[in-house]
């Protein structure tokens, strides 16, 4: 039996839940219907305020006072309950056990000392981890695209859900979606890179991996920026097939119950308040029937930034009747709602369905159980063992190896390494953006702690994996200062950056250009550690290029001189330019931002220890002008790409044999078997990314060149495995006159390495009038499997 809000009142639910455990409809369905139920009872005793409270958020500062809860700021600040507590760990310093009874004390409080009792959902970035003090910080999500490895993903999105969950954390704003098709914008580094069907299986599994078995013992999942942010977006064909699909996929598939729209705009219109985009595409055409939730500032930002509101007053009724929920992360155009429902502007209709959708979120999430479960008891650990070797795995499989002459793996005899460059011994060269390292600093000002969780550095690596050679450590240079020159007191003294932190430099010693050219001269080998820190990329963080930052490239070309083997090793959240120093370095290495394990996995890629198995999720550039660079098209201009899409290198090699598949299938006869062999024909185990392409002559409704699959698949010295794609006809679907269609057409089936590598291909006749999907895609994703070679 279940009692209404603690109350003591018998409820209705009580007696719904005993018809409804008899009837026939499935599970989940019986259970939707029980919750639905509960929330329609629960609004129908609101008062408008009450009401109000649900659709809105705050940050947990407002009911703090020294540091600490204050149940009188509670009772002033949100008498009637709050829906969100915004980013609510990212903004703080607290151990794991100090936050999570900072969580249990405001619940509590809700529970016990509002009319309804209705808890709040505390919620947080995620994309790296739990965005919080002492957590597991993964490698960033570009890397993590690199990867190609969706299994990983899951699993580090489920340690995720462990740590949030055991704080009282429910909720997280990850993860990031969008295609990603120019280094030069700041946010690429969040996303999963440039492809529409890549990106889409990383987010169902990170949304598996975050949802756990059920939401009401998970963490509900947001899928963001819906939809086409960081692009052009205005090509309704490009839009739908493409910059939608992840978002479709992650909901049909993974089942997103909470949407976060974009700051930009669709046809003109700020996303914000664009009904075509929030209530045509996403609820009608996609079938949402979720939480749309606004990012931080987006409602305000249609008076203040878009000017498309004439006031927040407009802001607010814009954006709710467009089918925006929940204002975020502070009520500031929400709070006029009361005097636009008694103006007329909006009716009351129309604010209960935000609520009512804000306590569905909140039902399924377990927070209107009679005794929910806020957090876990006892001392917690946000940085477990098992974590680490997640994070570690996940760096390994995150660095791409773009050039090798042979110098890597490195001698076991080398004795004298020259680790030069502002990102040797920077703990700041291992952090994304939404690490909680990089919010604390970058949005707080406030120092991070190397140690919680230890941070370890390339210097660290290369001394834990090289322990009898010498390992000579210098700067050089700045991440941006010229060289030579003396640190600024007042910034970074460099223009590119929006926003300045004296911190950056604090505590770490002038570069001395003459020394590191000593040392380069004196060692065997050089690793020049280059690129970006962690405010040279990310969230408001622009630069005017995307070459080496400041004076970096002009010293790297100085280390080549020297005559000794250079080593150059690229961190940061984008592609950056090498295009003058690819021919002179003996080995060039992407390691991205990867995380709290970064330099203990670089270096073991070095030694050999780890073959180097991820590929590029994203197109490098070799070119500094502002434009998207991407596969799609099959690059007209060559002379623009320095390593195409899915490119990366390994120790071993690989050999494709024995493609099988029809030369005609038909449109309406199911999966198409395509299956190759695939062999280690070299000496060292590794594992290598087979890739799936499709390809059309003349381009007819498809764009020229798709990847429709791939699978990782690790093989021994002369092993080989058989690996089988089934490919549906459905994932050929296009978009067009505002439906979806499939058609028969001649194809070309490619298999390989990378994009540009193909190793097998071959031709395929699809059969079929011109059919329209009425349900549009459901399909997404080709199943595969792999198995011993006959």
């Amino acid at each position: 039996m279940f009692w209404y809000k603690r109350k003591g009142l018998f409820s209705l639910f009580a007696i719904l839940l005993i018809l409804f455990s008899c009837s026939p409809l499935p599970q989940q369905e019986n259970k939707e219907g029980l919750l639905e139920a509960q929330v329609e009872e629960l609004l129908a005793q609101m008062t408008l305020e009450e009401k109000l409270a649900q659709i809105e958020g705050i940050r947990p500062q407002d009911i703090m006072a020294e540091g600490k809860f204050s149940a009188q700021k509670c009772d002033s600040l949100i008498p009637h309950g709050i829906g969100h507590f915004c980013q609510f760990s990212s903004s703080l310093e607290m151990s794991p056990n100090e936050l999570r009874d900072f969580v249990q004390q405001v619940q509590n409080h809700l529970m016990k000392h509002t009319r309804l009792g209705i808890p709040a959902i505390f919620h947080e970035e995620a994309i790296t981890g739990f965005s919080t003090k002492g957590a597991t910080t993964f490698p960033q999500q570009i890397g993590m695209g690199c990867s190609w490895n969706p299994e990983l993903v899951r699993k580090n999105a489920n340690s995720t859900r462990i740590n949030m969950r055991s704080a009282g954390a429910t909720f997280a704003l990850s993860p990031m979606l969008d295609l990603a098709r120019t280094a030069h914008w700041e946010r690429i580094e969040e996303s999963y890179g440039e492809d529409a069907y890549l990106t889409s299986r990383m987010g169902v599994a990170f949304v598996e991996g975050l949802h756990g078995d059920d939401l009401a013992t998970g963490v509900a999942a947001t899928t963001k920026h819906f939809a086409g942010y960081g692009a052009q977006n205005n090509n309704e064909k490009e839009l739908y097939e493409e910059y939608l699909m992840p978002h479709e996929a992650v909901i049909k598939v993974g089942g997103v119950k909470s949407v976060m729209p974009s700051y930009g705009k669709y046809k003109g219109l700020a996303v914000a308040a664009n009904a075509e985009m929030l209530q045509t595409m996403l609820r009608q055409q996609v079938g949402f029937d979720g939480l749309v939730v606004s990012d931080y500032g987006a409602v305000s930002l249609l008076y203040r930034g878009h000017k498309q509101a004439a006031s927040l007053k407009e802001a607010a009724v814009m954006s709710l009747k467009a089918g925006m929920d929940i204002e975020l992360s502070r009520p500031v155009a929400f709070p006029y709602l009361p005097e636009a429902l008694e103006e007329g502007l909006i009716d009351l209709a129309t604010i209960d369905g935000a609520v009512k959708r804000s306590l569905m979120m909140k039902a399924r999430l377990g927070l209107l159980e009679d005794e929910p479960v806020i957090g876990q008891e006892g001392d917690l650990d946000f940085d477990p063992k098992e974590n680490r070797q997640l994070a570690y795995q996940s760096a390994a499989e995150s660095i791409v190896l773009l050039k090798n002459n042979g110098i890597l793996p490195l001698n076991k005899e080398v004795k004298k390494i020259a680790l030069l460059g502002p990102n040797g011994n920077s703990t700041q060269s291992l952090l994304g953006d939404y690490t909680y390292q990089s919010m604390i600093s970058f949005w707080w000002s406030k120092k991070y702690d190397d140690n919680d969780p230890k941070l370890v550095t390339l210097k660290e690596g290369l001394a834990s994996t090289f322990p009898t050679a010498e390992i000579f450590e210098e700067r050089g240079c700045d991440w941006s200062a010229p060289l030579e020159a003396k640190i600024m007191t007042d910034g970074l003294g460099d223009d590119r950056l929006s926003k300045i932190q004296v911190m950056t430099q604090e505590g770490l010693p002038q570069p001395d250009l003459k020394r590191a050219l000593k040392l380069a001269r004196e060692s065997d080998v050089v690793v020049a550690a280059m690129g970006e820190n962690l405010y040279l990329c990310g969230e408001g963080r622009k630069r005017k290029g995307i070459s080496l930052p400041g004076e970096q490239e002009a010293f790297v070309k100085e280390l080549i001189k020297t005559g000794k083997p250079v080593i150059l090793v690229l961190f940061g959240g984008r592609p950056q330019l090498v295009d003058e120093l690819e021919k002179d370095c003996a080995a060039v290495i992407q390691a991205w931002f990867p995380g709290e394990e970064g330099g203990n996995a670089l270096a073991d890629i070095m030694a050999g220890k780890v073959n180097p198995s991820a590929k590029l999720c994203v197109t490098y550039p070799a070119d500094k002008k502002r434009r998207e660079v991407n596969y799609k098209k099959g690059y007209p201009n060559r002379e623009l790409v320095q390593y195409p899409f899915g490119y990366g290198l390994s120790y071993t090699s690989y050999e494709y044999n024995n493609l099988e598949m029809p030369a005609v299938a038909s449109l309406s006869g199911g999966a198409i078997p395509i299956s190759m062999t695939v062999k280690n024909t070299g000496k060292m185990a590794g594992s290598e990314v087979v890739q799936l392409y499709v390809t059309t002559e003349g381009g007819k409704e498809l764009q020229a060149i798709q990847l429709k699959g791939f699978h990782k698949v690790a093989l021994n010295p002369g092993q080989e495995k058989r690996i089988s794609f089934e490919l549906y006809p459905e994932q050929l679907a296009y978009y067009k006159n505002q439906k979806w269609w499939v058609n028969g057409q001649d194809l070309l089936v490619k298999v390989g390495a990378s994009v540009e590598d193909i190793r097998l291909a071959g031709g395929l006749n699809i059969t079929g009038e011109e059919t329209e999907l009425p349900q549009g895609r459901q399909l997404f994703f080709s199943k595969v499997k792999e198995e011993k070679a006959i």
